[in-house]
């Protein structure tokens, strides 16, 4: 039974620094695609950060392309989203998802395409 616990969010001036963790239990090989979504309330899940099943394979948001890396242990137990250069429309509630095997690319960042998630954890940008 996959299990996704994040943590880390608070609360952050504008061009400050946080970084996310997920915890993963319950996962028994490697082959996982692993991602970081957000989502204000009263909008879609977006999709921010993606981190193939071989470790190499990694995609981010337009949105936070140069400000935010995902990253995560070779035995996928903790995966990973340094955020920094914070701005206020990061602010979201963060989730940490996983799906197994590979994800095509064209909808690597869409929310149908991960059967695990975490609770989330909140992160504010003032």
């Amino acid at each position: 039974h996959v299990q996704l616990v994040e943590s880390g969010g608070d609360s952050v001036q504008a061009e400050g620094s946080l970084r996310l963790t997920c915890t993963v239990t319950g996962i028994t090989d490697r082959r996982y695609c692993m991602a970081w979504f957000r989502q204000v309330p009263g909008n879609k899940r977006e999709g921010v950060a993606v981190i193939g099943t071989n470790n190499i394979d990694i995609y981010c948001a337009d949105s936070v392309k140069g400000r935010f890396a995902i990253s995560q242990d070779n035995a996928k137990t903790t995966l990973w989203l340094q955020m920094n250069n914070l701005k206020p429309e990061d602010s979201a509630t963060y989730y940490c998802a996983a799906t197994k095997g590979w994800v095509r690319y064209a909808t690597r960042s869409a929310e149908s395409s991960y059967t695990y998630w975490g609770q989330g954890t909140q992160v504010t940008v003032s």
